[in-house]
Formats: structure tokens, C-alpha cells, sequence
């Protein structure tokens, strides 16, 4: 170790417990601020720090090295940080009053390891559904590295496994994703109604379509209710020689059998805690460790870090759990300098903005949805836009579809999009609005770079924020595409091709171009909705008929492509998860 890392006597003991994202920032942060420091990092499992979210593209190959997923090694901690790394050593208890954490070694012996500060970071654990009753050599979460492992033994040399995947969230799509890339079947189980908890089930309903038309299974609205097994051998199983346990030859779903090769559990996770509780620490109201701003929980010596803790959530405005990398990251950075002595600014409030890839799909969401701010009570407006990753007209733009959420008095609630490339960008481009209080007219006003291959001139984030300005001017007001339109006047101004393909029962129509001529044949009391394809005509109509003495006239946003995603995916259109559709 270099002698410039070289600890003294009496420096500040500062240990560990857990690595992977929070901890293992946290050391090398504490390490960057206190040279003098005797730092110890403490791992139950194999590995201090590895790529957790990379673990189902191995499983499918895309990542080709498992070597790869290992973030930083115990060697590296250790000769370039003067890290202590005691892996395959677990903490069991902490005596708060002595200042004292135990441990148990890999051999069962104990010991007992000082501390002046302590940063916790036992992270998450997968949930267990109450169908599993036991060991079994071909199911698993994919959750650590030996779950990893277990999943590819399972595999085998099989080149078309039949696979089932319970639960689609983030991991289940990837492993979904995944395991039809390296060419086996697969069913996804999902008892949710949409895949995806964290979108909107219109936008949902894209990524399952997607998922249906690369030969994934869909079983929504759903539940597992027994795995059948099996006394087979595991050279038989063909599962490896070293898996033990019950090998499962199915998944039931009530009555119906679904044959399994392997069954991957993705239902979610829930903080580790324990260790926590039993030293008497504060949890907070949604069952994370509570912390301040600092990291630091009821007991001003022990700092927390990662997704046993709650953050502030930006939009939300109270603390709840986030369990992504990002803030796990950040957090350890902040822990490791307060541990180490070190003045830092505090944790800043998350927004729980996430990404995925489903196939050609990409999803991304920040903030809060339209479902998460009716079920919390938060009044709320929504607007879609179809827009295009850069200008059409260039080569090779691809489609998104994007829905910007904010209050009657303009405030950015959330932001979902689903599509090809420049997904991702534009969300981050709201997450960054979201975190500093933002509204709509903040971003119709962002300096957004433009050229051909990379953006319009009006970009996607530009003409969401166009259109929300506009429903909150009233020019015209939106009403969302699950309304009711029985009560309406419904001017439909999309060709009569388009209607051909997709037709709405009881409007009038009216193509845009022709619609002035229409005007004797419409009445100007009524309250009346103009619709097509996506909005944009439907704006420039409404626009129209308000100039011409129409007293009532707003917009379906999103058009008919949007209804269309809601009526399939929420057969009773008349209702929004927490509250009614009607305008």
C-alpha cells in the first residue's frame, strides 16, 4: 500500500457494511477525503462490487465476459484505496453503546469489529412469493451473481429452453428480453393488468405489444399459484452438477400447467433492514431506514446508504423508497465524506428516473406518472405528443411517443416516453427541469441543441411543453383520451383512410381541409371535442372552430392513436386508476 494511505494509531475507524453501489462508493469517497482513516469494508457475499443491473445481459449473452460485471475487486480496494475488505463475512449485530458490529467469518467463527462511524449498506433483498416452499435447482432471482450463475447452469446447452419469468418490472422485461435473445421461449407472468407499474398502462401497452410481437407470452392479470416438481436427476434436468435442490418441471396458473426449463423470479425487492431494527434505528414511514440530508439515522454515528434507506422524492415532497443505482451512488458519496470528517453538500431529492430497453423499445419516466399523482391525491393534468428522435426528414429518425404530467398551475410532475433512440435524452433533459421545481413555460423556453441527426428545432421536449402551455391558456384546454364522449359534439378531422383503419362511432367527420365547409352542419353551442390522428390537426381544429363562434371547444390529446392504447389496455374506458374519466 502506498505510505501516503498508510493509516495512523489513532485514526477514525470507519467501517462498512455492504458494497456493490452505496458501499463501495462510500470507501472510496471516505478514502478521497481522510488519507489517515482506517476504513473496513465488510460483504456477506463473494464480491464487494459488481454491476448489478448488468447481470440479465450476461444472462443473454450480450454482455460476453462475466469478468465484466466486477466493478472494482478486493485487490483493487486494497492496494489503491487502502480499503480492509473482509468478503464472505457477515455483520450480525451492532452494539450501538460499544461501538461494537459483530461478525460472522466464512468458517462460523465471530468477532467483534470497533467502530467510530459506521455506514450501513446491506441494500435490498429479492421478495419471495409465498408458491415457493422450497429449494429448487432451476428457479432463482436475478439478484446477485450466483443468481446469475444458477440461471445459466439451469440453461445448460439447451439452444431452446422453456423459460418463465414471474413479475415485469425492469428485471423481468430484461431477463424477458434476454432469454428470447439467446433463442428459448418465453412466458412472462405478470398478475398486474400491464407490465411496467412505474408508466401509465396506455404507454404500458406499447412495450406489450412489443414484447407479444418478439415471441414473449404475456400472462397479465395473472398469479402463480403452484410450482409442480419433480424427482429428476440433474444430469437428467440437464441443470449442471452442482445444482441441488427440487427441480421444477412447471409453473401453474390455476388449472393451467406452463412446462419450465427455468423459472426466473422478478416480483420486486424490499430493503434489508434487519440489522438496522435490531440496533434500534428509526425506520421511516414506507419502511426504509430513515436518514437526514446527510445520510445519517437516529444515531448520529451511523449513516446509511443505498436501497434500505428513503430519499426525499422530489415531486412527492416526503421520503420514500427509490431503489435505483443512481441515488445508491450518490448517497455513498455523501456518506463516505460525513464519515471521513469532511464538510459536503446534502443529499438532493430524487425523482426515481428509470430507463429500460425492451427489444427495439426503449421506455424512460421521471417524477410521477398520471396513476402515482391520482392515487396519491395530487391534482393533475396530462398532454402526449408523437414526435420523432431527430428530424424526419434526416435518415433513420425513429418514433416516440411522450406524456408530460403537470399541475393547473403548470408545476412538472412527471414525464413517461416509449420509442426508439432520444428517449432516454429527453427524459433527462424533464428530470432536470423536475429538480429545480420547473414548469411547462420553464420548458418551452429550454436552449436545446439542434441539427438534423440529432434533434428538431422544435424538440420533442419543446412541443410537449407547447402543448401543455396551450391546455393551460385554454387555447384550447385538452381533455384526455379515456374521456367519455357520448355528452360531446366529436369532429373527427382525419381523412377518410384514417378512419378506415381506426373508427370512432358517432363523431362527425370533418377533414381538416374541408372543414369550413362543414361549419353550417356543426352546432356552435355545444360542447365539442375535435379529434385525429395524434392532436396536431385536432389543435389546428379546435383553434379554427373557437375563431368561428364555437363557445366550447377542446382537444383529445394524443389523438386516436393514444384512445386507441387506452381502450385496449383498460377495457372500461370511463375509468383512471384513482379517478373518474369524464372531464
Amino acid at each position: 500500500m502506498d505510505a501516503a494511505l498508510q493509516p495512523t494509531a489513532h485514526a477514525t475507524r470507519i467501517v462498512i457494511i455492504g458494497g456493490v453501489a452505496g458501499g463501495a462508493s462510500a470507501a472510496a469517497r471516505a478514502r478521497r477525503a481522510n488519507a489517515s482513516a482506517r476504513i473496513t469494508l465488510i460483504e456477506k457475499g463473494p464480491a464487494v462490487s459488481f454491476a448489478n443491473c448488468g447481470l440479465p445481459y450476461h444472462l443473454g449473452g450480450e454482455i460476453a465476459s462475466r469478468g465484466d460485471l466486477l466493478v472494482a475487486t478486493p485487490k483493487l480496494f486494497r492496494e489503491r484505496f487502502g480499503v480492509d475488505v473482509r468478503t464472505e463475512t457477515e455483520a450480525i449485530a451492532i452494539d450501538r453503546e460499544a461501538k461494537l458490529v459483530a461478525l460472522r467469518l466464512s468458517d462460523g467463527t465471530l468477532e467483534q469489529l470497533p467502530y467510530d462511524q459506521l455506514i450501513l449498506s446491506p441494500g435490498a433483498e429479492p421478495i419471495v412469493p409465498p408458491f415457493v416452499r422450497g429449494h429448487y435447482r432451476n428457479v432463482t432471482s436475478l439478484w446477485s451473481l450466483s443468481d446469475m450463475d444458477r440461471a445459466i447452469a439451469a440453461l445448460g446447452d439447451r439452444e431452446s429452453a422453456r423459460t418463465v419469468v414471474v413479475g415485469g418490472g425492469f428485471v423481468g422485461l430484461e431477463v424477458a428480453e434476454q432469454l428470447v435473445r439467446r433463442g428459448h421461449h418465453c412466458t412472462l407472468i405478470e398478475r398486474n393488468n400491464q407490465v411496467l407499474q412505474v408508466i401509465d398502462p396506455e404507454l404500458a401497452k406499447e412495450l406489450e405489444d412489443e414484447l407479444r410481437s418478439a415471441g414473449v407470452v404475456l400472462r397479465l392479470g395473472q398469479s402463480v399459484t403452484r410450482l409442480k416438481t419433480a424427482d429428476v436427476g440433474a444430469e437428467d434436468a440437464e441443470a449442471g452438477e452442482n445444482i441441488d435442490g427440487d427441480f421444477v418441471t412447471a409453473v401453474e396458473i390455476g388449472e393451467e400447467s406452463i412446462p419450465a426449463d427455468l423459472v426466473v423470479l422478478a416480483i420486486g425487492v424490499r430493503p434489508r433492514t434487519k440489522l438496522a431494527v435490531d440496533a434500534g434505528l428509526d425506520l421511516g414511514p414506507s419502511g426504509g431506514i430513515r436518514v437526514d440530508r446527510w445520510m445519517r439515522t437516529s444515531d448520529p454515528d451511523i449513516l446509511a446508504v443505498g436501497d434500505c434507506v428513503e430519499y426525499q422524492h422530489a415531486v412527492l415532497g416526503h421520503p420514500t423508497l427509490v431503489p435505483l443505482a443512481g441515488p445508491a451512488n450518490r448517497a455513498g458519496r455523501i456518506a463516505g465524506s460525513v464519515a471521513a470528517g469532511q464538510e459536503v453538500r446534502p443529499m438532493g431529492a430524487v425523482c426515481g428516473t428509470h430507463v429500460v430497453r425492451v427489444f427495439s423499445k426503449t421506455a424512460a419516466g421521471t417524477g410521477l406518472s398520471e396513476s402515482m399523482c391520482r392515487a396519491e391525491g395530487i391534482e393533475c393534468r396530462s398532454v402526449y405528443i408523437q414526435a420523432h428522435s431527430h428530424a424526419a426528414y434526416f435518415p433513420g429518425a425513429e418514433s416516440m411517443l411522450l406524456k408530460l404530467t403537470y399541475s393547473p398551475q403548470g408545476k412538472i410532475l412527471g414525464a413517461q416516453a416509449v420509442g426508439g433512440m432520444g428517449v432516454d435524452k429527453r427524459i433527462d433533459v424533464i428530470a432536470t427541469a423536475i429538480h429545480f421545481g420547473g414548469s411547462v413555460a420553464d420548458l418551452a423556453e429550454l436552449d436545446l441543441a439542434y441539427a438534423p441527426p440529432f434533434g428538431s428545432a422544435k424538440d420533442p421536449v419543446h412541443m410537449a411543453a407547447f402543448v401543455a402551455c396551450n391546455d393551460l391558456d385554454a387555447y384550447p384546454e385538452v381533455v384526455p383520451p379515456q374521456t367519455v364522449l357520448d355528452s360531446f359534439q366529436v369532429v373527427d378531422v382525419r381523412t377518410s383512410k384514417e378512419l378506415e383503419r381506426m373508427p370512432l362511432e358517432g363523431a362527425i367527420h370533418a377533414p381538416i381541409d374541408a372543414l369550413q365547409e362543414m361549419l353550417p352542419k356543426l352546432d356552435r353551442e355545444r360542447p365539442t371535442i375535435t379529434v385525429c390522428h395524434s392532436g396536431k390537426r385536432a389543435h389546428i381544429a379546435a383553434c379554427f372552430l373557437r375563431g368561428s363562434g364555437f363557445k366550447e371547444v377542446r382537444n383529445l390529446t394524443g389523438g386516436m392513436q393514444v384512445r386507441s392504447q387506452w381502450l385496449a389496455a383498460i377495457p372500461d374506458p370511463t375509468v383512471l386508476q384513482g379517478g373518474a374519466a369524464e372531464p
